[in-house]
């Protein structure tokens, strides 16, 4: 039996979300002319300013997309649904953005967005475009911490994303930036649950079985395998679990400071996110830990996938600054503080 969706051809899909998308953010978005896959913020790029590229594969909405606008992201290219962008979207998301000062590509650690972005990088030289990468490796569940380089990138982009992407816009060098970012990285941390799965246009049959009393830690966004396999747990059993792992590797003393995120991975509503968080705030004042700041909702979705993950960033002064830093995306907007 086929899942519903509000679709009208599966192949379709990505771009006639892409003109819904540009269509209701004018003020904000812009697409790349003879690139519809290049979306660039009206009003980030500038002469002097590191360029700030992120990327990756549609279905995971408001990633990318959402978080490109000033402050934040200069452009994303985007791939078809949990698939990476070829070169030549990225190559044109480079030219728009750069201000003659580099431009960082950011993107989540996958095999196919780490070629492709790379293939460009290397055609983006031979312009004179001078190109560094950081890969976004938060997801504790899909390595060990003794190969950090092999984890994935999920939901904590949001937090790593705008810091990088307000030390672009405080116009640091492009030393600094990458040096952020690099760091925003290192101290963010990520672990999901998945409940049920999600469906891709083309098919319109889900990508993976759970069985109907069974939930998997540390699943993937695009249905890879996660951690853990086993019965239904309650909203508290859960959040501990997800947060006691995020704790233990974050090792932080009392006092320290947090960004907080609970995230829904496509059909888990708010009430079920709030319950979560609740639970994550005692959690966290036991700990004696402060939140600076805190979100809620869907911020790096897998379709309609049932789910939501718990994304933590360890601050320090200076990535509380960036964090604090105003953007103004279509999806997501601060101002001194989030």
């Amino acid at each position: 039996m086929k899942t519903k969706k509000l679709i009208n051809e599966g192949a379709a899909a990505v771009d006639e979300m892409l003109a819904g998308i540009l269509a209701a953010h004018p003020r904000h978005l812009r697409a790349v002319e003879g690139s519809p896959r290049s979306i660039v913020a009206n009003h980030g790029p500038r002469t002097g300013k590191v360029g700030l590229v992120i990327g990756g594969g549609s279905g995971h909405e408001p990633t990318f997309l959402g978080f490109v606008g000033k402050g934040l992201a200069d452009a994303a290219a985007i791939g078809n649904v949990f698939a990476s962008p070829p070169p030549d979207p990225i190559i044109e998301c480079a030219k728009a953005a750069d201000g003659g000062a580099g431009v960082l590509f950011m993107y989540g650690n996958y095999a196919g967005d780490v070629m492709n972005f790379d293939m460009a990088a290397e055609m983006l030289a031979m312009d004179d475009i001078e190109v560094r990468t950081v890969l976004t490796t938060d997801d504790i569940a899909s390595a060990p911490i003794a190969q950090k380089e092999r984890r994935r990138g999920v939901a904590g982009n949001v937090f790593i994303f705008k810091a990088a992407g307000a030390a672009c816009d405080l116009m640091y060098g492009f030393d600094d930036v990458e040096r952020v970012a690099r760091w925003a990285n290192e101290r963010t941390y990520t672990m999901g649950v998945a409940l049920s799965p999600c469906s891709l246009p083309q098919t319109r049959k889900p990508n993976f079985e759970i069985g109907e009393d069974e939930m998997e830690i540390g699943m993937g966004i695009h249905g890879e395998p996660g951690v853990a396999r086993g019965p239904m747990k309650s909203a508290d059993e859960v959040t501990s679990e997800l947060a006691g792992k995020i704790l233990d590797e974050m090792k932080p003393a009392r006092g320290d400071r947090v960004a907080v995120l609970v995230n829904s991975l496509g059909s888990t509503p708010l009430m079920e996110l709030y319950i979560m968080m609740r639970k994550l705030k005692a959690m966290l004042d036991d700990a004696g830990l402060v939140i600076h700041v805190s979100l809620v909702g869907n911020y790096c979705t897998s379709l309609e996938m049932a789910g939501a993950s718990i994304t933590l960033m360890h601050l320090d002064d200076e990535l509380q600054r960036l964090i604090d830093h105003p953007c103004d995306c279509a999806m997501f907007r601060s101002g001194e503080a989030l």
